[in-house]
């Protein structure tokens, strides 16, 4: 089931939020590519990283030694992952993201690219997690999710729903609304043009807004729906013309951030023979003026600065992996 619900979207009157001052939310792309195999972007996958709710001065890092005594620091925060497509749990490892401490998982939709290390994900937490897991981990998908949970148990093993600790599958409405308010996060779905099931996702933590297209042709409700958010990530997988429908292009995706006024527009998801460093070139062309960045694997943007360019390394201090951590 889910919690309870959510006020949604305002269609235009919401002001941007402002993010606590000091330690804002961070999002990290960790996979900006496609179904198409790349040695440099993994499938779609985004980590949203809120702030540290019970310990603030305390890094990252797992504990020296993982026993049930030692509480792991990293467990104080909000960690949502925005789709996780293959590569996902390698990508995070790649990235310094602790994704022991992952606890929400928000699936757009259920193509192979989005989704498919939804398995390696439950079974690195069960069988490579670097100290025991306390926290309850959130799993949300549109309809469809429960009878895929179902088909991945009989496939892969109990573990999908019983890998040591509670995993709770939400599956919500095309337009579902979900709160998590000891986390500290609301998500708002809204329907997509691209599969019978997908949506795109509005995820408002610790003061701050992100919103994800997931995979989208053109929809004029999702200006309203994204209205204000810090980043945007969008897809932009066509070049214009569109070849086929069900996909955003530099003139869909200008006329939707012209629509929806993001902080920052950061492109993902582009499919050759358009070239990722062309494509804000590209938006810009097409009318929309505002900052524009196509986004590489991880890539790092600081939510309510708007216009904020990618994190540079001494801009966003990286946790320990759980190696380095387990080597102290």
């Amino acid at each position: 089931g889910s919690g309870p619900p959510a006020r949604g979207p305002g269609a235009g009157s919401r002001r941007r939020r402002t993010a606590a001052p000091g330690n804002p939310p961070i999002l990290t792309v960790i996979g900006s590519g496609t179904l198409v195999p790349s040695a440099s972007r993994s499938s779609p996958c985004c980590l949203l990283e809120g702030a540290n709710r019970a310990a603030p001065d305390r890094t990252d890092a797992a504990p020296e030694r993982a026993d049930a005594a030692a509480p792991d620091p990293a467990s104080a925060r909000t960690r949502v992952l925005l789709d996780v497509g293959p590569g996902a749990v390698h990508g995070l490892a790649r990235h310094d993201k602790p994704w022991w401490a992952v606890t929400h998982v928000v699936i757009s939709h259920y193509h192979t690219d989005h989704f498919g290390d939804l398995p390696h994900l439950l079974f690195a937490l069960k069988s490579a997690s670097p100290t025991p897991r306390q926290r309850p981990l959130h799993v949300l998908g549109p309809p469809g999710l429960a009878d895929r949970a179902k088909a991945l148990r009989a496939a892969h093993g109990d573990f999908i729903v019983d890998p040591g600790f509670q995993v709770a599958y939400h599956e919500l409405p095309r337009d579902g609304r979900w709160t998590d308010r000891p986390a500290g996060l609301a998500l708002h779905f809204a329907p997509t043009p691209h599969a019978d099931h997908s949506v795109a996702v509005r995820a408002e933590l610790d003061g701050a807004a992100l919103g994800c297209t997931g995979d989208t042709g053109p929809e004029p409700a999702l200006g309203p729906f994204f209205r204000d958010v810090d980043v945007l990530v969008a897809e932009c997988a066509y070049g214009d013309p569109p070849p086929a429908p069900g996909h955003l292009t530099p003139r869909s995706a200008a006329a939707l951030a012209g629509a929806a006024r993001p902080g920052t527009l950061v492109l993902v998801h582009v499919y050759p023979p358009l070239e990722p460093g062309a494509a804000p070139g590209l938006v810009r062309a097409a009318g929309y003026e505002g900052a524009t960045v196509a986004a590489a694997d991880g890539d790092r943007f600081r939510l309510g600065k708007p216009g904020a360019p990618p994190l540079g390394a001494a801009d966003a201090a990286s946790p320990k992996t759980p190696n380095e951590a387990l080597q102290c």
